[in-house]
């Protein structure tokens, strides 16, 4: 059973920073792309950086110059470096894993992490 543990969301003053991260345990396979998505009250769930196995990134315009996301493979594990922080970053944050064998590639979400930027 694969499992993802998201940890470092928290409270934050305005221009500070958190960062949060994600180990995928279990019998993930292969994984393709690693990322992170917040959703705020109603709004959609909007993706806010990814990481391919190669290495490639891509940011949501809304966070590029502040966000960093980074990835240890050995450790199946993916962080994202959240400097600058806003109010319109508050929001709960999930990981995102795409893994699996072969051509059979599965999604798989993490539980969540409140990060709230307010003074």
């Amino acid at each position: 059973q694969v499992q993802l543990v998201e940890s470092g969301g928290g409270l934050v003053q305005p221009g500070g920073s958190l960062r949060l991260s994600c180990a995928a345990s279990g019998s993930i396979g292969s994984i393709d792309v690693m990322a992170w998505y917040r959703r705020t009250p109603g709004k959609q769930r909007e993706l806010v950086a990814s990481v391919t196995f190669g290495g490639s990134t891509n940011y949501a315009d809304s966070v590029k110059g502040r966000f960093t996301i980074s990835r240890d493979i050995a450790k199946n594990t993916v962080y994202l470096q959240m400097n600058s922080l806003k109010p319109e970053d508050t929001a709960v944050y999930y990981c995102n894993v795409v893994a699996g064998w072969g051509s059979t590639k599965y999604a798989y979400w993490g539980q969540g992490t409140q990060v709230t930027v307010s003074s």
